[in-house]
């Protein structure tokens, strides 16, 4: 049996399964309540096709046509079986004649009219088992909808199901019932490459998610309406499901059942979007009605109106009021929704109504337009919409086009990269001034190192640099900066040369600070990609101490990615994290969704370095969310490296291969995302003492002294490899070339960890047992921080360890592995744990489980999580209480058990209550 498959509702087509599964036992019954479009419809003809086989199928559909037509709607659906109404009671047979007639029911007759449906359903099951079903039972007649009700509550003995569909305003008392909910973006996208010929481009498809708002209908609707064009990205897509489908028709079906002056106000409702009640008040006033006129919507269940205004609970309902109404009747609301605005405190919103009322060019309105959306007032996207009137209302093609790339700007940092380009290819076809154009393709760049091919992004950006360097200096130095990303990310090192000689001839004497910011950072990292540390040293600290001075007008994400990204290349950790997480705070606090996920990004690295590797991977995953919702696949992919690598170092392999899942195929060999997958996989294979794979997928990261690869991620890495070839003597002049590359960059700094580092993979580079090796390591213990990287320290203790064991010092050896268990356990680093555990038990000594309180073992925050676990709380209830998300908690929780060395609630319970008799004995 073929059964068409429903996009996201497995839950109701198994609930549909299991009322079916049940009628040869005893039958039951389910109402399925979903808004107009949520695939009510589907899920009955779902149970037909299921029950075709097994059941005799009756099936009705509440008409409003025939609501004012009692017992209508049961007339229709009991039609096909009145022929075993000779089983019944002469007095229920006649009445059920009579109501089926149209000649009503007397109300102290319902019951015995009820009991003679029930009765007739009995008989038509006596045979085969029935499925009985109404949709739209609400849209129908009253008294159907009743007797179905009773029928519905009284199956429990009888071969008989019955399965209703409703509004999610109507109720039905005692009968199961079940709300459809929206599906998600994937759910959505998958309907949407149902009905389309080629699968929608991915930014395409989550634009149209966005309007489709999670209902399957408004989703169908948009698929059979889109363009070629528009599916490829190409053209504007419809802001709203097309008033003229299936669920505009539905929508208008309703609406025409209220009345004019409910209607009128459900329209200003809708289109005030910013819902401020004394403005939808005034504009009533001005209409001739008022707000209580919206009383028969809320019934309805279209509204809820409230003291701080007017709500629309159904996400599409105010997309297809507006979209269903007749032109006019929509200027003419917008025109009221102005005049009841504030011409200077709402400046933007009035401007933005009269624009929608306005049709052909209007100079002054257009200006009007870009000065209430100057600097992104009013959010970015809406500000971006505004421009994108102001251009459409202009009549000097110069104007428009200046307004077109003010509002592709302002859709890029509201994270609309889909809009970008849309205006993008507008303002191709209707501009070809050269300053624009350089403009233009900054922007271009930008998206494509973001969103799109990173590869191509640099020939765009260096491009743009070129257009605009002799009237935009600054700008200029912008586009270099990206530039140089994009040859970084793309592992395309080589080509920073020229990315430096630009910048260099750009470079003037008492330049701004934000100016010399940037020329300082490309100096420094073209310096350090050619191994001249030296001059790279003090141009990238001249951009930290920039970063940390701007004020004002130049304090910028922009500026403050370019400092931190700049103390990392210099290995001042805490100072780059501080300048990213300014960074972060700024970017949130604008809005620019376009740079906050490479502020997370670099803020994750510095935490990374700093020790932090639940904190980074905390960033991380905040990081992901901001580039997916912005658009921003390779930023995205960037992010899933990163976690891949950091759940690697944790030995957490089915999360790291999860990330690395999620990266996919998309990026090219020698990117930054491929690069940090391979180091991810490596961390594993050594992990599992695969030493030659590991230093294979280490050393092909980058090509050393041509710089192509990953060199940046190659150094960070560098101790992996040495660590890897160590034991692989056919990669070792592999791992002493990469060292000699790291040992030139770590003396450059005044970071203890890099030296400490170094030392470390001189001392595994030294022959087993040596005087060298044993000096190194010691070196590196000196070195390492005591107050960041206690994760890098334990890693130098456990090899010590190793090393004095295997040369037969098992006793010296026996401290350093000692140290390291322990802080692997309170790092929650289990399998690292174990390996110090093992070493410890062939140094011959016997090693038990862990024996600090939980006190010592957990942080603060997790301590806190694990009482309220031991007492019975649910990870919902932890959230709630400890003001989270359940996520988090989620997350630490797991840390906990890792911790802990437990697996299970009930064990960390019995844990707790274990730890508290102690306490009690040790009080005693």
């Amino acid at each position: 049996m073929q059964i068409t498959v429903l996009r996201g509702r497995d839950d109701e087509c198994r609930a549909v399964r299991n009322l079916l599964a049940g009628v040869p036992d005893g039958g039951g019954a389910l109402v399925l309540h979903g808004e107009p479009g949520s695939g009510r419809s589907a899920l009955i003809g779902y149970a037909h096709r299921y029950a075709a086989e097994g059941c005799t199928v009756l099936a009705g559909t509440g008409l409003a046509e025939e609501a004012a037509l009692p017992y209508a709607g049961l007339q229709r659906l009991l039609d096909p079986v009145l022929d075993r109404a000779g089983v019944l009671p002469e007095a229920q047979r006649h009445l059920l004649r009579l109501a089926l007639a149209g000649e009503g029911c007397p109300a102290d007759r319902r019951l015995a009219l009820s009991m003679a449906v029930l009765g007739l359903l009995a008989a038509a099951a006596r045979d085969r088992p029935l499925l009985v079903t109404m949709d739209d039972v609400d849209r129908g007649d009253p008294p159907t909808a009743q007797v179905l009700a009773f029928v519905a509550r009284r199956l429990r003995h009888l071969p008989v199901a019955v399965l209703l569909t409703a509004d999610v305003t109507a109720t039905i008392d005692g009968v199961a019932a079940h709300r459809l909910g929206l599906l998600n973006e994937r759910e959505s996208v998958a309907v949407l490459a149902d009905r389309l010929p080629e699968w929608p481009c991915a930014p395409v498809a989550a634009a149209l998610a966005a309007v489709g708002g999670g209902n399957p209908q408004a989703l169908v609707d948009l698929a059979d309406v889109l363009s070629p064009g528009q599916c490829r990205g190409e053209e504007p897509l419809p802001g709203a499901p097309p008033a003229d489908g299936a669920l505009g028709r539905a929508y208008r079906a309703r609406l025409d059942r209220l009345p004019s002056d409910t209607r009128r106000m459900l329209l200003l409702a809708a289109l005030d979007e910013d819902g401020e009640p004394a403005t939808l008040i005034r504009a009533a006033g001005a209409a001739g009605t008022a707000v209580e006129a919206l009383a028969p919507a809320e019934v309805a269940g279209l509204v809820r109106v409230g003291p701080r205004g007017v709500t629309f609970p159904q996400p599409l309902a105010r997309a297809m009021v507006a979209a269903t109404a007749p032109l006019a009747e929509r200027r003419a609301a917008h025109r009221l929704l102005a005049g009841a605005l504030d011409a200077d405190g709402q400046r933007l919103r009035r401007a933005m109504h009269l624009a929608a009322a306005q049709t052909g060019t209007n100079p002054a309105l257009a200006v009007e337009l870009e000065r209430a959306a100057a600097g992104g007032q009013g959010g970015w996207a809406t500000a971006s919409a505004a421009l994108r009137r102001a251009a459409e209302l202009s009549d000097q093609p110069t104007r428009a086009a200046a307004r077109l790339l003010a509002a592709a700007r302002y859709a890029w940092a509201a994270g609309q990269p889909a809009q970008v380009r849309l205006l993008l290819g507008r303002l191709r076809a209707v501009c070809t001034d050269p300053t624009v154009t350089g403009h233009a393709d900054l922007l271009r760049g930008e998206l494509e190192l973001r969103c799109d091919a990173a590869s191509a992004a640099s020939a765009t950006l260096l491009t743009a640099a070129g257009a605009v360097a002799g009237t935009d200096r600054a700008l200029a130095l912008t586009a270099l900066v990206r530039a140089g990303e994009a040859v970084c990310f793309a592992g395309d090192q080589y080509r920073y040369a020229e990315v430096g000689r630009r910048a260099t001839a750009l470079r003037r004497p008492n330049d701004p600070p934000a100016v010399e910011l940037m020329s300082s950072l490309v100096a420094g990292v073209a310096a350090t990609l050619r191994g001249d540390h030296e001059r790279a040293g003090p141009a990238l600290r001249r951009a930290v101490v920039l970063g940390g001075r701007l004020t004002g007008p130049a304090l910028t994400p922009t500026a403050l990615t370019c400092a931190a990204a700049a103390g990392l290349v210099v290995a001042v950790d805490g100072a780059a994290h501080r300048l990213a997480e300014r960074a972060a705070v700024l970017a949130r606090e604008r809005g620019e969704l376009s740079m906050l996920s490479r502020a997370l990004e670099l803020r994750a690295v510095a935490e990374y370095w700093l020790g932090r590797h639940e904190a980074a991977a905390e960033t991380s995953r905040d990081g992901l969310r901001v580039a997916r919702a912005a658009g921003q696949v390779n930023c995205a992919n960037v992010h899933l490296g990163m976690l891949a690598v950091l759940a690697a170092i944790r030995a957490d392999r089915e999360t790291s291969l999860r990330r690395i899942r999620e990266i996919g195929e998309a990026p090219t060999p020698g990117s930054r995302p491929h690069a940090l997958a391979g180091w991810a996989l490596a961390v594993l294979d050594l992990v599992d003492g695969r030493h030659a794979e590991a230093a294979a997928r280490l050393a092909s990261l980058a090509r050393l002294g041509t710089g192509r690869g990953q060199v940046l991620v190659q150094v960070m890495a560098t101790p992996y490899l040495v660590e890897a070839a160590a034991a692989d003597l056919p990669h070792r002049p592999v791992a002493t070339a990469a060292l000699a590359v790291f040992d030139r960059w770590a003396s450059s700094t005044a970071s203890p960890l890099r030296r400490a580092l170094s030392a470390r993979c001189h001392a595994l580079l030294a022959s087993r047992g040596s005087g060298e090796a044993e000096r190194e390591f010691e070196t590196a213990l000196r070195l390492h921080p005591t107050e960041a990287g206690t994760f890098e320290r334990a890693r130098t203790e456990l090899l010590f360890g190793q090393e004095l064991r295997r040369s037969r010092r098992p006793r010296d050896a026996r401290g350093h592995l000692h140290q390291a268990r322990e802080t692997f356990i309170l790092l929650g680093a289990s399998c690292w744990a174990e390996q110090a555990t093992a070493e410890l038990r062939a140094a011959g000594e016997s090693v038990g489980p862990p024996d600090l309180p939980a006190a010592r073992l957990l942080t603060g925050q997790q301590l806190r999580i694990a009482q309220l676990v031991a007492e019975g709380a649910t990870n919902r209830e932890i959230a709630a209480r400890m003001f989270l998300s359940t996520r988090t908690v989620d997350h630490h929780l797991r840390n906990v058990f890792h911790r802990l060395g437990i697996r299970s609630r009930t064990e960390l319970a019995r844990a707790f209550a274990a730890e508290r008799h102690a306490g009690l004995a040790s009080d005693r």
